[in-house]
């Protein structure tokens, strides 16, 4: 958890920058240094990929997902990851989970399964026959 915030609302409330860092344990000049900061280069490539990955998704009527979205990219001369176009993917998308929960989780009678002889005639039983 970041500390910045908390002094930077210190600050606002009036009170002493310097005194709010010692008391977290942070350097005013850490604290002055990433308030001014500009965004790293992959910050900056991330920001335009995202654009343009909105823009692939919105021709395809929200349809692609991140491989074909990915690919489409190649296409248009883009060099990027397919992982990284899923992060993204999944970033600009809050409340839905990143990754699928585990196969393990499905209830047995759901998973497509082949049935054996005895569940055959259990399951579709002869008409005339008893059980």
């Amino acid at each position: 958890m970041s500390v910045h915030p908390f002094i930077e609302a210190e600050e606002q409330g009036g009170h002493s920058v310097k005194r709010a860092c010692e008391l977290l344990g942070v350097s005013r000049a850490a604290f002055y240094a990433r308030r001014n900061a500009t965004p790293g280069p992959r910050a900056t490539r991330d920001a335009e990929l995202a654009e343009q990955i909105a823009r692939v998704h919105a021709r395809s009527r929200g349809s692609y997902g991140a491989p074909r979205v990915h690919a489409q990219l190649r296409q248009d001369g883009q060099r990027c990851g397919r992982r990284r176009v899923a992060r993204l993917i999944a970033r600009a998308r809050p409340g839905r989970p990143l990754q699928a929960p585990p196969a393990d989780h499905h209830h047995p009678r759901l998973t497509r399964r082949r049935a054996t002889g005895f569940d055959r005639a259990r399951l579709h039983p002869r008409p005339g026959r008893a059980r």
